[in-house]
Parts: structure tokens; sequence; C-alpha cells
């Protein structure tokens, strides 16, 4: 070339004439003072006539970052709206960001792990960032399947590239457990809510679960809890029953007395609504708002909230953030000490 470069001119699987270039013939050529260092002409030969071999499209098919995650989202169906919300998150996330707009098969493993590097820089949280990595890396898993690309840049694991700045949920010591059902079962507003609290301590039910949780759902004469959906409010699609988060979500969970009189107590005092709500079929739900709709997690999760704030505001010695799943992890820890882990798990 007169710029001193050399070229490489070959014939895509289309049929269309490309060119390679290179400051180097071969990979023990210098390279020219002030160029850019790169693969030699004869190493760019040799992965054209191996991509021409096996097929790959060409560039990638010109699809870039961005463009790839809209075909990969537009081939799911029947996802959950939380999931739904992610997708739409990520891909205008990608549309605003320069690495959105990179071609596909120019995207190294290097180029991934520095842009979710600087995501974390520019203050993006460690689950956000876990979110859009978990969204990308089956998008070009896509790619490679369909011959796009030889090699999926984001088949690293996250842990290693970023660091976890997630807040841990700390289970409760038994003596802070002691102390905070005490306090609601002896508050003169909270004490209500005392029997269902007590069961999310002692039954490590996910909220959602807890929430979804009808009369049909208890069997008092095996002493099981039978957990086979959870109920969920969106903010567009209102209530729904949904699966559990996972496949071993379905299981029925034992109940100790406590527990059991505990479910007796809630069912007495429930009021009778002037018409059973119905969710996808499901109905006689253990709790009602004031709507005489089921309450859901957030109901619950602000009960805590407010139980935490009051608790704070007459002692010294402060109890520690309390949520739903912070009961779900006070349970495992109590759990742990007398059964074996698959079982907890």
């Amino acid at each position: 070339m007169p710029d001193g470069r050399y070229r490489y001119k070959y014939t895509d699987t289309f049929g269309e004439p490309k060119y390679v270039y290179s400051w180097r013939l071969d990979k023990n050529d210098r390279i020219p003072a002030g160029k850019k260092a790169g693969l030699s002409l004869r190493e760019k030969e040799k992965q054209v006539v191996a991509d021409i071999f096996d097929k790959i499209v060409p560039e990638g098919g010109g699809l870039t970052v961005a463009e790839l995650v809209e075909k990969y989202v537009s081939l799911k169906t029947g996802v959950r709206p939380t999931t739904e919300a992610g997708y739409r998150t990520t891909i205008n996330l990608l549309k605003k960001e320069k690495f959105g707009r990179e071609r596909i098969d120019r995207v190294k493993i290097s180029d991934a792990k520095l842009w979710l590097i600087q995501l974390q820089k520019n203050g993006k949280g460690f689950s956000a960032i876990r979110t859009i990595r978990g969204i990308l890396r089956p998008a070009f898993q896509v790619a490679v399947d369909d011959d796009y690309i030889r090699k999926n840049p984001f088949g690293f694991e996250l842990a290693t590239v970023i660091y976890n700045d997630s807040i841990t949920r700390e289970a409760l010591t038994r003596e802070q457990e002691r102390k905070f059902l005490k306090f609601v079962k002896e508050d003169a507003h909270f004490s209500k809510y005392y029997e269902g609290i007590y069961i999310l301590f002692h039954t490590g039910l996910r909220i959602s679960e807890f929430a979804g949780l009808t009369r049909a759902d208890l069997d008092f004469e095996n002493g099981k809890i039978i957990v086979n959906h959870q109920l969920q409010r969106y903010p567009k699609k209102g209530y729904q029953i949904v699966e559990p988060k996972t496949e071993s979500g379905v299981r029925q969970v034992p109940m100790t007395q406590e527990v059991a009189d505990c479910f007796r107590t809630i069912l007495k005092s429930r009021k009778k609504p002037r018409a059973e709500p119905m969710i996808d079929g499901y109905t006689g739900f253990l709790f009602l708002d004031k709507n005489e709709m089921p309450m859901v997690a957030m109901h619950w999760e602000k009960y805590f909230q407010h139980i935490c704030k009051k608790y704070n505001s007459i002692y010294k010695v402060q109890m520690p953030k309390v949520t739903p799943h912070v009961c779900r992890h006070t349970f495992c820890r109590m759990a742990a000490a007398r059964m074996n882990p698959k079982t907890l798990q």
C-alpha cells in the first residue's frame, strides 16, 4: 500500500470482496515507529481463512452490542414483569453507552471487563451490574451459537472483575430475635402483626410466598405448609400469582406447633371481607389490607420499618435493620445447627 501497510484481499461467505490491513507482514517484523501494534497480515490472513472455513458470519453480521441484546430479548417470551423491566433498563443503558455501539465481533474479553469496571466506578452497584452481565452473557452466547462470533467475551466470573459492594443482610442473634418478637407482641399497635412475623422468623418463607398463602396451603393434620406459588403486585399489571423463584421453591415446609398455633390465631381473627378477592384462581388469602385486597411484600416491609423505628426510639441498645428477608436469614442461621445443608437449602 502507498502508506506502507500490507493488504490481504479475500471474498467473504456472501461473495463480497473484503480487505484486511497490517503494518507488518509477519509477526516477527518490526512495527514502524509511531504505529499502533496489532496482528501481522499473515496472522490476520489465517483468521480470515479459519472464519470462512467455519462459516463465521463476517463482521459479526454488522450487529452492535445493543442490537444483539435487543435480538436476544425478542426471543424471550413469557418472562416475569421484573425480568422484562431488567431487559428494558439494560437496552436503554446500552443505547446511551459507547460500548453499546461497538460491533460485536470487535468486543474482546478485556473490553467487556473494562466496561463493567467503569460501570462500577460510575456508581452502578454490584447487584445492578450482575443483572446487566446476566443479560449480556446469554445474548453473546446466542451470537456464538449462530456463528456471528467465535468466543463469548462475557464468559468470565463476575467476582474476578468487580468487587461486591452489596450490603449484606445480617441474620439477627437469638437474643435480638427474642427482643424483637417480644416488643412486637407487647406493642398495642404492632401486636396484630406478631403471628405473621413469628411465622417468618420460624419458617424461612420468602415474603412473597408468605403473602400468597391461602387457607388451602395450610395442612394442619400433617404439620406442613404447601408452597407452590408467590403473590406479587406490579405497577402496571397489578396482582399476579407467579411460580416460586426456583424449581426447588415448590416444597412443603414443616410447621412447628408454635407456627401452627400462629396460623390458627390468624385464621380466627381474620375479618370476613364483603367479597373474597380472587387472584388468578387463588382465594382465601390470610392477610387483607384496608381495601380488602391481599397484603403484599411492600406492606410487610413497611411494618418492619415502622417497628424498628419505634423500637430504636425507646431503647438505647439499637436494633439493626430488620426486614422480612432478615427473618429468612435468621431462620437459616438457627436451622443450620440442626439439619444438613442440603435439607436447609
